[in-house]
């Protein structure tokens, strides 16, 4: 078997942790610490939360998508895919590193995706994004972490506090959606959701779509068009 080649590291900014991107023959890596965030053989719950959303918001016009964090361009590509050639969609990307990989050693990974009109690059936070508009989203994907069980940055829990629900609310149009990817069940998220004001679907995935792998978790908040 091929070993593990590590071609780049690079430190989230805030409160830290070193990313590291890994490379085996074709297949990529990108870890945190002994933990595997992501792996390009493994894009099936990612890509559904891309297709699920967009089931959500097909009546809508002009659809306008934000998608918090870019990873390895699955849900990107795969909203791309399904989505109109009027949409837009802004893809914020914390760690720039990521950002060159995607246009570096895993360019066959991307695509040519990030080249694709539609898209936009937001250097940051993704609640920055968030916060920056009323209204202004037709569907917000979170693939941020680990789901509202933050591993990667602690900072991202505030995504999905009340404060932080009520703001991607806010940011929403009518019949807008709220995509949240998650590694696992948590039933307390649910009940926030709700609380919050969605009407909420959970919906379980699997990493390697039809093809089984791990079990994962989108939920599937609308918002009322009331």
């Amino acid at each position: 078997m091929l070993p593990w080649i590590q071609l780049d590291s690079t430190i989230i900014p805030g409160d830290g942790g070193e990313l590291r991107l890994k490379q085996r023959g074709s297949e990529f890596s990108i870890m945190l610490g002994s933990n595997e965030l992501m792996n390009s053989r493994l894009s099936g719950s990612e890509e559904a939360l891309a297709t699920l959303s967009w089931d959500r918001i097909k009546g809508h016009s002009r659809p306008k998508v934000l998608i918090g964090g870019l990873g390895m361009g699955f849900t990107l590509r795969a909203a791309l895919a399904v989505l109109p050639a009027e949409a837009e969609v802004v893809v914020a990307e914390l760690v720039p590193a990521v950002v060159a990989w995607a246009h570096g050693p895993m360019a066959e990974v991307f695509k040519g995706c990030l080249e694709d009109p539609r898209v936009l690059i937001h250097q940051g936070d993704v609640s920055e994004a968030i916060g920056s508009v009323k209204a202004g989203f037709d569907a917000i994907l979170l693939d941020v972490d680990n789901g509202p069980d933050g591993l990667t940055r602690k900072s991202n829990d505030r995504l999905y506090d009340f404060n932080g629900l009520r703001a991607s609310r806010e940011a929403l149009r009518s019949g807008g959606v709220l995509a949240v990817w998650s590694s696992g069940p948590n039933p307390s998220f649910s009940r926030k959701l709700r609380d919050s004001g969605f009407s909420v679907d959970v919906v379980n995935t699997r990493a390697n779509g039809k093809r089984g792998g791990a079990r994962h978790v989108i939920w599937l908040a609308v918002k009322s068009s009331a």
